[in-house]
């Protein structure tokens, strides 16, 4: 078992730190403190299928997903490794790199991206649902394994049934995530450091309780990480028929991080009343060109310019309508004279 596929000691240390923390009952998130110039990020991408042409919402077809990867090289981009993670979250990245991550280990990859990726060794998160592996259109274990034994392949937990979580209970909530937990124990001797929202969607108790079983966890909204971003919301770019275009993954791939000290309301589900939620962003004291921020979201029926009121670091955002989809989503940049700055966010309902 590769030992940087196991949770360091340091990693344990610092979870039983966290779980006396909310024992305790004081505020679990660090508010953050400091902004950093230099910070270029890690840019995280997801994909689903390949080559599968029926499915245009989740599939990227294999030509496109070939430019994609000589895009990234020809910007002279390296890929982010995983492992990375967990020694290097909190320090400034300099240098901009690209992570990929594939959600639902569909066959598909296995037969289409993944002879790609193991030829040239490029490093990436296959999240794997454990209730589906095996069955038609999915990897079996033992696919898994042969993609887990390589050092640049990372294996992540995407929940048991794959299920709109939010939905559940926070017992049936616990109960799916730990089945999913004894499973990769008992395949792969380990849970992976790894988590990934189906969907994108939970809420705060499921949030803290995925931060106590797991070092990172990641959204579906998308954004630039940054070492202030928080660990269990780390945003990804989507990638689809759509969406995947090479004008458009030219775009992604030159988005700088936009940082944030915090966002309100840190819960991310919406409540009887709570749609649209009041929502606030707060900048650093020092940030520059916050006055060239602007919002876009899907509230009401379609995307619109979102209004906002800039008073000193504080970004009110006044959503003129409800969220009529189940995901709300909000996305804001600006642009200076590194370029542009993008970080996105999502809330759901039921």
């Amino acid at each position: 078992m590769r030992e940087n596929k196991i949770l360091s000691s340091a990693a344990l240390i610092t979870k039983v730190f966290i779980f006396f923390i909310i024992f305790l009952n004081v505020k679990a998130e660090v508010v953050n403190k400091k902004y950093f110039k230099n910070e270029q990020g890690v840019l995280a991408i997801m994909y689903h299928r390949f080559e599968e042409n029926k499915y245009p919402s989740t599939n990227i077809r294999l030509d496109i997903f070939k430019k994609h990867i000589n895009l990234i090289k020809d910007n002279n981009l390296n890929f982010y490794n995983p492992g990375e993670f967990s020694i290097g979250f909190k320090k400034v990245k300099e240098q901009k790199k690209i992570l990929l991550t594939i959600d639902d280990a569909f066959t598909s990859f296995y037969e289409n991206a993944w002879p790609i990726l193991k030829k040239e060794k490029i490093p990436f998160i296959l999240f794997v649902s454990t209730g589906a592996v095996g069955n038609r259109g999915y990897m079996s274990w033992d696919q898994i394994k042969e993609i887990e034994k390589e050092n640049f392949a990372y294996i992540g937990n995407h929940s048991h049934s794959h299920d709109y979580l939010t939905k559940f209970t926070f017992r049936k909530f616990v109960e799916d995530i730990e089945e999913s937990i004894e499973i990769f124990k008992n395949k792969l001797g380990y849970n992976p450091i790894f988590f990934s929202y189906p969907f994108g969607e939970y809420n705060s108790e499921q949030k803290n309780y995925i931060s106590n079983n797991f070092e990172f966890a990641f959204g579906q909204h998308s954004g630039v990480i940054d070492l202030n971003k928080d660990k269990y919301e780390l945003p990804r770019f989507p990638i689809n028929e759509k969406y995947g275009d090479i004008k458009r993954f030219k775009e992604v791939i030159s988005y700088l991080p936009l940082q944030y000290k915090i966002v309100k309301p840190e819960n991310k589900f919406m409540n009887d009343g709570e749609n649209p939620p009041k929502m606030t962003i707060e900048f650093f004291e020092d940030q520059k060109n916050l006055e060239n921020i602007n919002c876009f979201s899907n509230e009401g029926s379609n995307w619109r310019k979102t209004k906002i009121v800039l008073i000193d670091n504080i970004l009110n955002i006044n959503f003129s309508e409800k969220f009529i989809q189940r995901r709300g989503r909000i996305n804001c940049s600006l642009k200076d004279e590194n370029g542009w700055r993008f970080s996105g966010f999502q809330f759901v309902q039921n």
